[in-house]
């Protein structure tokens, strides 16, 4: 099950990725500066979630059935209901820390946007010590009534993190 739902996630994002590339427009600066600030509010709320604040990321999703989770603790996870249940599972958690984004990709389609990026920074394990943090993320935002909502986020594992993956499918 889980290798059919990597299988079908690789495809959705090769296909958002095609869809946005194959129909080259100008982008409005309007649109760019909004996936850039979706982008920007999504990382701070993932720091504000690390204080156990979960609030400011609700704020940046889209709520509807068709998002999709894939964090670095593993599993796939899809519709507003798992994802905000999985944030505020990681919320309780209080890692601490402060993660950034760089080496910023940023592909605007009409109405979805792509964001390739590295996450780094780091979080603490239960005795306080930090944990470095370096991995790879996917960001899938869509236009909602005008503003650019996250829809999916899938980054690489972090083995600190790791969980029994089939009790999140």
């Amino acid at each position: 099950m889980q290798t059919k739902l990597a299988i079908l996630s690789t495809t959705l994002f090769a296909t958002l990725a095609a869809t946005c590339l194959a129909n080259p427009r100008v982008v409005s600066p309007e649109d760019a500066q909004g996936v850039e600030r979706a982008s920007a509010q999504f990382y701070t709320s993932l720091n504000a979630l690390f204080t156990g604040d979960a609030a400011p990321m609700k704020q940046v999703w889209s709520h509807a059935d068709d998002v999709t989770y894939m964090g670095p603790a593993g599993g796939f996870l899809s519709g507003w209901t798992r994802v905000q249940a999985a944030w505020e599972t990681q919320a309780a958690m209080k890692l601490g820390g402060e993660i950034v984004a760089d080496t910023l990709h940023v592909t605007v389609g009409d109405d979805l946007a792509i964001v390739h990026c590295r996450e780094s920074g780091s979080n603490r394990d239960a005795q306080g010590r930090p944990l470095p943090v370096s991995i790879r993320a996917t960001n899938v935002f869509r236009k909602e009534n005008g503003v650019w909502k996250m829809i999916g986020h899938h980054t690489d594992l972090l083995p600190f993190l790791q969980q029994d993956s089939a009790a999140t499918e």
